[in-house]
């Protein structure tokens, strides 16, 4: 696993030209706020008995009549749990490097002394780890109405407990407007519980480091280029608390 120290966006574009170089293909980012963070879904970090299946029947029995529209499939269902914040086995990543390092750096002040982390992900170099090869299309990714998410399907879980494949990346309809805004896409893992980091060889990851001491200048960075709640959380909440700052 490549693991480099960024302090800056030029850093940042120096580290990441150098990466490309040596491993082209699409790349993704995560943001985290703590860099001891794991990659692993908040499903798979709970010490909860509670079941998925439980954690979705519930979610639907209050959430159908409250929901614009009603999710046509339980791939939709956990779409809608993740973005209100119930634990499910994907993790959100972005096609936008600097949309991730926004989530990785926008609470400084509530975090000191703490570093943060840019992950950098290679979908396809990861999707080979569960033998997703498409051997026409180099840069293949498969989304959630392929052939080769059934497997990772909730009554395909329930119905192989025994089995374990690893983790995949893949790709979603862009259904609402804050995933839109952070060019979002997906990771999703089986029963496997394992970081997305300790794959295979893990020559799909990247790890820069964003010292402490650096994430005041990132943030000001950042919000020199346009980088802001609202910009990525296109809601009246984010009106809100970006004129509330303004009165502080």
């Amino acid at each position: 696993m490549i693991e480099r120290q960024i302090g800056s966006v030029s850093d940042f574009l120096a580290a990441i030209r150098e990466d490309r170089d040596a491993q082209p293909g699409t790349i993704w980012f995560r943001g985290h706020a703590d860099a001891t963070w794991k990659l692993l879904p908040g499903f798979m970090r709970s010490t909860s008995d509670t079941s998925e299946t439980t954690l979705l029947n519930r979610f639907r029995q209050s959430a159908a009549m409250l929901a614009d529209r009603r999710p046509a499939s339980q791939f939709d269902w956990t779409f809608l749990m993740q973005h209100y914040g119930v634990p499910t086995r994907l993790l959100d990543w972005s096609e936008s490097p600097l949309i991730s390092m926004y989530f990785a750096v926008e609470d400084w002040a509530t975090r000191p002394n703490v570093d943060a982390t840019l992950w950098c992900l290679w979908p396809t170099v990861l999707n080979q780890n569960a033998n997703i090869v498409d051997k026409v299309e180099g840069q293949y990714i498969p989304s959630f109405d392929d052939v080769e998410l059934q497997a990772y399907t909730l009554e395909s879980l329930r119905q192989n407990t025994r089995i374990e494949l690893f983790p995949v990346a893949t790709i979603a309809t862009r259904n609402n407007a804050r995933i839109q805004a952070q060019m979002g896409t997906f990771t999703i893992h089986h029963n496997k519980k394992i970081a997305i980091e300790d794959v295979g060889d893990s020559t799909h990851v990247a790890k820069y480091m964003i010292p402490s001491a650096a994430r005041e200048k990132l943030a000001s960075e950042l919000k020199l280029l346009g980088m802001t709640r609202f910009s990525l959380f296109p809601e009246l909440a984010s009106i809100g608390a970006i004129l509330k700052e303004m009165m502080q």
